[in-house]
């Protein structure tokens, strides 16, 4: 199984309040800035394959906070999961977005929506561009590999809907709030997404198992190979009654954060912006938005 590790870049100046989309100059403010050091202080003790990142100044410079103290490990920029291209809306306070006509579209018919402009994108394309990165990063890592990837709100928010069969007009009703975790697990037959949105749980369901890595050596036997084989198939069912979150069996989890689906801790974190700003009319503001 390949462990995708998707990572909201940290709070800005900005964040909740204007669409930076690739604008740039825009770094993490002084609470991303804490964000970033928990979050790498958070997994520092799972080893990363890789470490890949937006582009953009904000997510390297929180996945630069989670490569320090790796042995030199570089921080790789991939294009395809920088922000999408919202065209014209770029730079424009959220406030005055949302009186546009085109903002109820986006909350409600994103696969219909195309930026505005001539650099704007259409939230398929961007969807289409984030999942070719994580399967190329999957194919080019390995079966075994553990990797992160720090990116935005919408590109998050598009990957999981991708990973859990949805269209994606289900999209909106996904969170990623800044520096959350969100761990999807890929199998040969389907993506498990085994955290979301987890502000402060802990890494131990996360580690690989050692009983992989010894079956998949460089001189694995035949039978151990036709276990891992075995191994690839049982990771790639779902648990059927729901199973026992991890106690025995493969791909425990434990869901010991907020994210997790089986409750647990409070957030280390504060509860802290990414959402609308709130001169934004209230009858809007439980609706999602584009943070980015």
């Amino acid at each position: 199984m390949t462990t995708v590790l998707l990572v909201r870049h940290g709070l800005t100046a900005t964040t909740g309040h204007v669409l930076t989309g690739w604008m740039p100059g825009i770094p993490l403010d002084d609470r991303g800035r804490t964000q970033a050091a928990a979050l790498a202080a958070r997994l520092a003790p799972l080893r990363l394959d890789a470490i890949v990142s937006s582009p953009l100044e904000r997510c390297v410079q929180t996945a630069a906070a989670i490569a320090e103290g790796r042995d030199g490990q570089q921080v790789i920029t991939e294009d395809r999961v920088g922000e999408c291209r919202y065209g014209d809306w770029t730079g424009q306070p959220l406030k005055k977005l949302a009186q546009e006509r085109l903002w109820r579209v986006v909350q409600a018919h994103p696969s219909a929506v195309t930026f505005p402009g001539p650099d704007g994108e259409s939230m398929p394309d961007m969807q289409h561009r984030a999942v070719g990165a994580v399967r190329y990063w999957n194919a080019r890592l390995g079966h075994d590999a553990t990797y992160l990837i720090c990116s935005h709100g919408d590109v998050i928010k598009a990957i999981v809907a991708d990973s859990l069969g949805l269209h994606l007009d289900q999209c909106q009703r996904i969170q990623a709030d800044p520096c959350s975790l969100t761990v999807i697990r890929y199998t040969p037959l389907r993506p498990f997404l085994v955290r979301m949105n987890d502000r402060g749980g802990g890494v131990d369901d996360l580690m690989p198992r050692a009983d992989r890595h010894a079956a998949n050596g460089a001189k694995a036997s035949d039978a151990a190979a036709s276990d891992a084989a075995a191994s690839d198939a049982a990771a790639s069912d779902a648990a059927i009654g729901g199973g026992a979150g991890g106690v025995d069996g493969p791909a425990p989890m434990r869901g010991d954060g907020p994210g997790g689906t089986g409750g647990g801790s409070p957030p280390c974190t504060e509860e802290v912006g990414g959402g609308q700003d709130p001169s934004i009319p209230s009858g809007r503001q439980e609706s999602a938005d584009t943070r980015g």
